[in-house]
């Protein structure tokens, strides 16, 4: 069996994200935590729509064409 080289190990990524938020947020009070997922969530929807607004210019874009 031929066996290749990951070119992404999703496994190790999931975990060093994990650690990064754990070194992050260990020290927290429970507010502080509170408040550091609150904005960790707004940041993770701003770039949502941002990626919404790049894709509905490509698709706007291609149309008039």
């Amino acid at each position: 069996m031929k066996t290749t080289e990951k070119e992404f190990d999703c496994i190790a990524a999931k975990r060093e994200g994990a650690l990064r938020i754990h070194e992050e947020t260990k020290d927290l009070s429970f507010d502080e935590e509170l408040a550091y997922w609150n904005e960790r969530t707004e940041e993770m929807l701003r770039a949502v729509e941002s990626a919404r607004e790049i894709e509905k210019d490509a698709l706007t874009a291609r149309s008039n064409t």
